[in-house]
């Protein structure tokens, strides 16, 4: 309920109308001090009163007009993030778009055939970076809709597993990822969630380090624990991330310096923020570009119960 403006005022015109029958009907000289005593103190009291009043009544006005500040800053931020992602869903649907329509263009004027076959190849790199990129879209609308398992993930485990299936990628068959799993001195706790997202973010950072490093550097996951919450690490020594890309790669469809002419669909690293707070965690990175350089993502999770 609002506080009505006048409502201030009451206790100061109630404290002045009891100073004004005091001073009426307390009228012989020897009660002279007395009088002025009661009609004082109930007109200092109703000021004081008012005065508190006003203060609260002021209080609230700026407490709301703080909040409505707050109110429309987010809504402008929301507005803001919803226009970057449109411009830069556009750009990265653009491009495949252009190369598959230049890749048919030049299928129809090849004059041999192995001009037809590598127009043919181009073509389906467009596709195959258009599905990806439809692909990860979906996934990340799908976190929004459905409900996550809560069941008892083997941390260990799925660790290995993602290791596995990033060295079953052709193009990372041959490089080395190094797992390190604190085991000592009690076995290492489960985590509550959904398995499948979980492994699906453990990969999309460890894709991320394989792909943005050479064959020279080197790629680590470490997981350790401390009673309450479950750290996982992805490391690389590659040649790290610039400082005022840090606080935008988490974001929607974001393709830094270093991920352009990169494969990917720039949705990567928002999926993994989202599946990570989904399950009560949270994402972080450090990074950088002189010696030595490299990278960390840093997953922290609740222990979950056994």
């Amino acid at each position: 309920m609002k506080f009505r403006p006048i409502l201030i005022f009451i206790p100061l015109i109630l404290g002045a109308l009891v100073s004004a029958l005091v001073q009426a009907f307390f009228s012989p000289v020897p009660l002279l001090v007395f009088k002025i005593d009661i009609g004082m103190t109930a007109f200092v009291a109703g000021a004081a009163v008012t005065l508190l009043a006003a203060m609260f009544s002021l209080g609230g006005l700026l407490r709301r007009r703080q909040a409505e500040k707050q109110m429309l800053a987010a809504r402008r931020e929301t507005e803001e993030s919803r226009r970057r992602f449109i411009r830069r869903l556009d750009h990265e649907i653009k491009n495949p778009l252009t190369g598959l329509q230049a890749a048919l263009v030049n299928m129809q004027e090849a004059a041999g055939t192995a001009d037809r076959q590598q127009a043919a190849r181009n073509a389906r790199t467009a596709l195959e970076r258009l599905k990806r990129l439809l692909t990860d879209l979906r996934k990340l609308s799908d976190l929004e809709e459905r409900p996550i398992e809560r069941l008892a993930v083997d941390v260990p485990e799925l660790l290995g597993e993602m290791v596995e299936a990033a060295r079953a990628v052709p193009g990372y068959a041959e490089r080395r990822v190094d797992l390190f799993v604190s085991r000592v001195p009690w076995p290492f706790p489960p985590v509550t969630g959904d398995r499948d997202l979980l492994g699906l973010a453990v990969y999309n950072l460890l894709e991320n380090a394989l792909k943005f490093t050479s064959a020279d550097d080197s790629v680590e996951i470490r997981a350790l624990e401390d009673g309450k919450t479950i750290v996982i690490e992805v490391a690389d020594s590659g040649p790290g991330i610039p400082p005022e890309e840090l606080s935008k790669i988490f974001e929607e469809l974001y393709r830094g310096v270093n991920a352009r002419g990169v494969e990917g669909s720039g949705l990567g690293l928002a999926l993994v923020r989202r599946i990570i707070a989904l399950h009560g965690g949270q994402v972080s990175v450090r990074s950088s570009q002189d010696g030595p350089r490299g990278t960390v993502f840093t997953i922290r999770l609740p222990v979950g119960k056994k």
